[in-house]
């Protein structure tokens, strides 16, 4: 947790900095640095003790004396420094899409904007296109930047809700040993953000429950404390909101909150026709409880199979369930290997071995580490000599390495012309090849992908749609035509698993299932910590109806470098 606000703090100093128009290598040492802090497995406070502070990829003496103070002190004057000069609202603003830094300074100094509110005005009567260097494109995407941050910010990503959930029901478990306790509503679902943190629990100590809830370290303000519920604000910010029932209604209740509101109205217009009466509190029959300590039990009384909650949103499921054909979906145990990796030869921060220790811990039996490229000159990528360095490297590796195998890759910058960053030479050498754009987002991407797609050694698309769900909607492009082009080629496209891209996303990935097209997983990871993403991938994958032999994850290390081989 405090390498997170500490890399907060560290981003929020580079937004001043850049703001009052400071040199960008200081400014990028600061991002570096959060960037780095924020992906960071170890406990920052055990690597200030053990005096390694100064080994933190970026970390120099100035920063490390930033992160001493704040570890000692709970602050750092340079932060307070900084944001002294440029007020909370502006860097605030700088959170919106389109609207960095620099061009913000422009619109506070020629247009005394100060907040949203200025914002807004200054784009509604045309004065911010007035700025030399913006014009109405720009501003235009500004105005779409705005909704997007209006929206995110009302949302939380589902790699910060996820495990805040679980460490929550961990504490609890530890002080109650409740086996009865599940995330609810669409964190259940495994949306891609979800709205408050809400957590269902079946005991009869409800009321020791909620006391022990409001009291659990993260707690920054208590909204309620009932018997049966509690309601919290988490020193992040979020709202998390816990509910105990008893445990006899505990699955009617699991399946009621858990939603979507679309599937539960069609369940209950389907119990309707039964006689049934469903609810939180359980199934009845006129006033006879049927069923409700188990979800299984809920789905059971009306003739059907349960569906996996993922699968909730009222798209064909219940039709399905009512059959009995719920497909067979992917699930962790299925997944072998991680296909989208970075390691410290590009931007990455840990070493490949390392990271294959780490892939090995969590029961893989291969790993893929894949660099950039050398026209990703902001992410290091690698020049042609230095990619065959990393392969004899793996090579050296695979002797004596026991448990994992490591798979020489590459994530290969997709070129305007639709031409691959490396040549065939280096390609052939490779044990797996993910094409990427990086660049040019407007630039005819769906022309450029479909033509990378006829080079043999490419394999996988990386990221497809180029979307951050926090900051912009992605390429323009035709996914559709781009599927079709993957069937044809035999070229499958990915699930970023990183919880800002999640991209394919859901419905995506169920369009590229119908059209033929192989599905790859990759955490894009550049800490062995992002590593724990691939169950953020995994849930998109069964949100889009994906089972495991849809997911080129499952299959063995020879099958996959065979299929790289494959013209």
């Amino acid at each position: 947790m405090k390498s997170k606000e500490i890399s907060r703090l560290f981003d929020q100093i580079a937004d001043a900095l850049e703001f009052q128009g400071e040199n960008q290598f200081k400014v990028g040492a600061y991002r570096k640095v959060a960037r780095t802090l924020s992906e960071m497995a170890e406990d920052i406070e055990v690597i200030h003790r053990e005096g390694r502070l100064r080994e933190i990829p970026g970390v120099g003496e100035g920063i490390a004396q930033h992160i001493t103070e704040y570890l000692e002190t709970g602050k750092i004057s340079k932060y307070e420094e900084e944001l002294k000069k440029v007020p909370a609202e502006l860097i605030q603003l700088m959170d919106i899409p389109g609207m960095g830094p620099k061009t913000l300074a422009l619109a506070n100094k020629k247009l005394g904007v100060k907040n949203l509110s200025d914002l807004k005005k200054a784009i509604e009567n045309g004065s911010l296109a007035g700025i030399p260097g913006l014009g109405e494109k720009k501003v235009g995407n500004i105005r779409k930047g705005i909704a997007r941050f209006e929206k995110v910010k009302e949302r939380i990503p589902l790699g910060m809700a996820l495990p805040l959930a679980e460490e929550i029901m961990t504490g609890l478990r530890g002080k109650f040993k409740i086996t009865m306790i599940s995330p609810a509503g669409s964190l259940r679902r495994m949306r891609e953000t979800v709205g408050d943190i809400d957590i269902l629990a079946g005991s009869s100590q409800g009321k020791k429950i909620v006391e022990a809830f409001t009291r659990l370290p993260m707690v920054k303000e208590t909204l309620a404390a009932g018997d049966t519920k509690g309601s919290i604000i988490t020193d992040e910010g979020l709202q998390v909101d816990l509910r105990v029932v008893p445990e006899k209604a505990f699955g009617a209740a699991l399946q009621y909150f858990t939603g979507s509101q679309a599937h539960n109205v069609k369940l209950r217009g389907i119990a309707h026709k039964m006689g049934i009466k469903v609810n939180e509190y359980g199934v009845f029959r006129g006033e006879k409880l049927i069923a409700g300590q188990t979800e299984e039990g809920v789905y059971q009384s009306l003739g059907m199979q349960c569906p996996p909650p993922e699968m909730r949103e009222d798209r064909g499921e219940i039709e399905l369930a009512r059959e009995g054909k719920i497909p067979r979906l992917v699930e962790i145990p299925d997944i072998r290997g991680d296909l989208h990796v970075h390691s410290r030869h590009s931007d990455g921060s840990g070493e490949i071995e390392e990271i294959a220790g780490k892939a090995r811990e969590k029961g893989y039996q291969w790993i893929a580490i894949c660099d950039h490229s050398k026209s990703a000159r902001y992410a290091r990528g690698l020049p042609e000599a230095e990619v065959l360095k990393v392969i004899e490297e793996i090579e050296e590796l695979n002797q004596r390495l026991k448990g994992i195998r490591v798979l020489a890759g590459a994530e290969v910058d997709i070129l305007p012309d639709g031409s691959l960053d490396f040549p065939d030479r280096i390609l052939k050498k490779l044990d797996v090849v993910v094409g990427a754009v990086h660049q040019g987002f407007k630039k005819n991407v769906t022309g450029r992908m479909t033509r990378a797609m006829d080079n043999p050694y490419l394999k996988i698309i990386a990221h497809p749609t180029g979307r951050l769900i926090s900051a912009r909607e992605g390429y323009e492009i035709d996914i559709e035509a781009v599927m079709e082009k993957a069937a044809r080629t035999g070229t499958a496209l990915e699930i970023n698993a990183h919880y800002d891209r999640l991209d394919l996303d859901d419905l995506n990935a169920m369009k590229a299932k119908k059209a033929g097209v192989k599905i790859a997983i990759g955490t894009d990871a550049h800490s062995v910590r992002m590593l724990d993403y691939m169950r953020l991938g995994v849930a998109v994958a069964r949100r889009g109806w994906l089972g495991p032999e849809d997911i080129v994850n499952t299959w063995s290390a020879d099958k996959i470098i065979n299929w790289q081989k494959k013209q």
